[in-house]
């Protein structure tokens, strides 16, 4: 059995579909699987057998799964599922009443799996962790996971979407809010907002949008200041720097009105310096291609640019593909920058 992300699977089904052959069982979850991918995958391996695995870890750890295999044919959105053992699900509505087919609701969970609550955050706790008032079990719980489903006419689960701004980036779960709170710490941020962009791989990434106190930002700045307290899976891919944060008619953020962040070369600190040997352009065309971008400098910084630990990974098989040389991804770390690449692959990295 493999286990992957949603995220590294549409990577590897893009990049490596007939790699999966001789797996017999593929397991998958942490967010929304693409039902191209599903189908594609399905098709170059026959022999595989796919399955979704659905749950927050509230609810150690699936609560769902739903497996196919072959030409089975599943519709325009890849289920959820059912149920595993000693889990129970509910659909409910606004009011906590189960809702029917084909109608979306919130998702409730139940069952052994269920954890006592947050450590320490009681006032979370009781939000999230309610009475089952639909059970005669005593003290039976209920977590809400804020996830929008509905039930399909076989049975099975469909996820629509979150009710929030909580969002799942590469499996983790992502408080877009929290990322928002920690720009606006920054001596120069007036206001700050993020979304969630759809990459055309299936990718997520989150950009935010600032908007300055009466003073310049400068987005470098703006980005180490997010390292260094947030995880990197929460670091912004784009900081787009606005005078002012579009509003509606009753003030409120406009997210509609935001700008599409520029996927030509970021704005870094470094002054842009065109490859000049066969190997520099050679990376840098790997690397436009792996971050989606248009330039990419001697000088550029990888994780700088929007690189994450997936994509370095995609980064590690294409490198391979092309130099045909042993390459580790700790190689790939110690040399971020396309000039350094260039040097150690060469053999003429003295530092």
């Amino acid at each position: 059995m493999v286990w992957l992300t949603a995220a590294l699977f549409h990577r590897m089904v893009d990049a490596y579909p007939l790699s999966f052959r001789g797996v017999r069982q593929l397991l998958a979850g942490g967010d929304v699987l693409s039902p191209v991918h599903v189908r594609r995958i399905l098709e170059a391996c026959p022999e595989c057998t796919l399955t979704n695995g659905y749950g927050p870890t509230e609810n150690t750890t699936f609560t769902c799964t739903f497996s196919i295999s072959g030409q089975a044919s599943f519709g325009g959105s890849f289920p959820i599922g059912r149920p595993i053992a000693n889990t129970r699900v509910y659909v409910l509505d606004a009011h906590g009443r189960p809702v029917p087919a084909g109608v979306p609701g919130e998702l409730y969970v139940a069952g052994d799996g269920l954890a006592r609550g947050y450590l320490n955050a009681p006032d979370l706790t009781a939000l999230k962790f309610v009475p089952n008032t639909l059970s005669e079990e005593r003290g039976d719980r209920l977590y809400r996971t804020g996830d929008q489903v509905r039930y399909r006419r076989d049975g099975t689960l469909e996820f629509i979407g979150r009710q929030d701004h909580q969002v799942k980036i590469r499996g983790f779960r992502v408080e877009l809010g929290e990322v928002e709170w920690v720009l606006r710490q920054h001596p120069a941020v007036k206001d700050a907002v993020c979304i969630v962009s759809a990459e055309a791989d299936g990718d997520k990434r989150v950009i935010a949008y600032v908007a300055g106190d009466g003073q310049q930002l400068a987005v470098p700045d703006l980005r180490r200041f997010a390292q260094q307290r947030l995880p990197e899976y929460m670091i912004p891919a784009a900081i787009v720097a606005l005078p002012s944060l579009p509003v509606t008619r009753n003030g409120k953020i406009d997210r509609q009105a935001l700008p599409s962040p520029d996927h030509g070369r970021p704005t870094l600190e470094v002054r842009y310096v065109a490859p000049r040997t066969e190997t520099e352009r050679t990376i840098s065309g790997l690397w436009q291609e792996v971050l989606g971008v248009e330039q990419v400098g001697v000088d550029d910084n990888f994780f700088d640019l929007g690189g994450h630990s997936l994509l370095i990974v995609l980064l590690h098989n294409r490198l391979a593909e092309t130099f045909r040389k042993d390459v580790s991804i700790v190689d790939l770390f110690r040399h971020p920058t396309v000039g350094s690449l260039a040097r150690f692959l060469s053999g003429d990295d003295r530092s």
